[in-house]
Formats: structure tokens, sequence, C-alpha cells
């Protein structure tokens, strides 16, 4: 079977391409200049030409080969202790997730989406102070929580971020989540092999089409961060987030 063939098996015309493309793109220059959030941001998007239980091993894929692209230049700035410390929670956490992906129906998967990406950008948005100094028994929690709002809504990185940044240095604190992002992509790709996903031969082939729009939006958001403050940008982004999680949660309540 043919690349064309197994790709005509997806209904989009060519408007929806370019808006698939876009929310593509977008969604991996916040990660080029965050590190995460590429559900937060093309999620909304996606959801509106495919099942969430397509979206996420979708974005999986392609957080696969974004993720490995960060972490290389970074990794001598992991700290191994934190991650070793988060690791085991995280597969936990994963493992809880893809069960609940699988297992869940549909239209509570969108309300739990939008209900997720809502209180994360006001979390963002209105929390001003963060920890200094959190507990090494907060790994516990932030990594299975992380673990599984990554398999289920493909971002936990933000408790990640939170965890890491109260307990190391900036670019130390950066590289470790790089680390950990990147383990976490194999570990929820694994579990969707494991669950037979990638079975499903049209969804691999549309991940291999996005791959240059994801390559753009990882180009742009590098060069952004050197040009802008990547704390204004990812605050702008975080108010488009929160606008398409209420759309998310507006969109249930009237069906």
């Amino acid at each position: 079977m043919s690349a064309l063939t197994l790709l005509s098996q997806w209904p989009f015309g060519v408007v929806d391409w370019l808006v698939i493309g876009f929310g593509i793109a977008l969604a991996y220059i916040v990660f080029g200049i965050a590190g995460f959030g590429t559900a937060l941001v093309a999620g909304p998007i996606l959801i509106l030409f495919m099942p969430l239980s397509k979206i996420v091993p979708l974005l999986v894929v392609l957080d696969f080969v974004a993720a490995f692209g960060n972490l290389l230049p970074s990794r001598r700035d992991v700290a191994r202790p934190e991650l070793l410390r988060l690791l085991p929670c995280m597969a936990v956490g994963c493992t809880l997730g893809v069960i609940f992906l699988l297992n869940l129906k549909s239209d509570l998967l969108l309300l739990l989406m939008g209900v997720f990406i809502s209180a994360y950008a006001i979390y963002s948005l209105w929390v001003k102070t963060r920890p200094t100094q959190l507990s090494a028994v907060w790994a516990l929690p932030m990594g299975t929580v992380g673990g599984m709002f990554g398999a289920l809504f493909g971002s936990g990185g933000f408790l990640y971020a939170i965890y890491l940044n109260s307990r190391l240095p900036k670019e130390a604190a950066r590289a470790t989540q790089s680390a950990l992002i990147s383990c976490s992509t194999v570990v929820r790709l694994s579990l969707f092999v494991i669950a037979g996903v990638y079975t499903d031969l049209p969804l691999l082939v549309l991940a291999v089409c996005l791959l240059p729009a994801m390559a753009l939006g990882l180009w742009v958001g590098r060069r952004l961060t050197m040009r802008l403050s990547r704390e204004a940008f990812v605050r702008l982004v975080t108010w488009l987030v929160l606008a398409s999680g209420i759309a998310l949660i507006g969109r249930y309540l009237s069906t």
C-alpha cells in the first residue's frame, strides 16, 4: 500500500492541511522556546479534525524527534539525581495515562482536556510566586501526575518545570527537563506500540508528512529565544491556550 493511499484515508482538504500544518508549526515554536507544551497548543486545533486518541500518539512521534534534538546540546548539564528521582514516577504515570486514554469515552476526554488546558493557563497567568525550594518528596506527585498528563493529554512538562526550577539553576533545570521529556516520549511511544496504536499506518504517514512543519516551528522557536523575552512570548501563548481550553469546554457543553 502506497503512502498516498494511506494518506487518502484522512479526509482532509487543502484548507484542512494548512490549518493542521499551522497548528503543528505553532506548537513547536512554543516547544522550541519553552521545551514543552506542544499538545496544549496543537491539541485544540487538531481536535477539530481527529479524536484525542489519535492526536496524542501523533504528537508523541513528533515530540520523540524534537525532544532528542533539544537534549543533545545540553546533555552535560543534566542533574542525574533529580532525573533518576523523577523517572520511575513518570513511568507509572505514563502507564496510567495510556490506560485512561484508550478506555475513556472521547466526549469525556474532550471535557477533561478543556479543563486541564484552562487550569494550566490560569495557573501560569495568575500565580505570580513560585516555591523557592520544593522538597525532593514532591518528585513523587509531580513525576506521577506529569507522566499521566503527558500520556493522557500530551503535555505534563509544566509540572516537571515547576519542580525542577525550584531545585536547580536555570541551565541545569532546562537540561534535566529536556532529558525527562525525552525519556517520557520513549516511555509513551513504547506503551503505544505495545497497545497496538501504531498498527494504524495512516497515523504514522501523517506524522511523517507533518515533520517539515515541526522542523519549521523548532527553527523559528529557537531563533525567537534569541530576539524576544521568553517569558513575554510564553505569556502571550498562555492567553491563547486559555481561550482554546474555554472553547473546548464550551464545545463539550453544547453537544
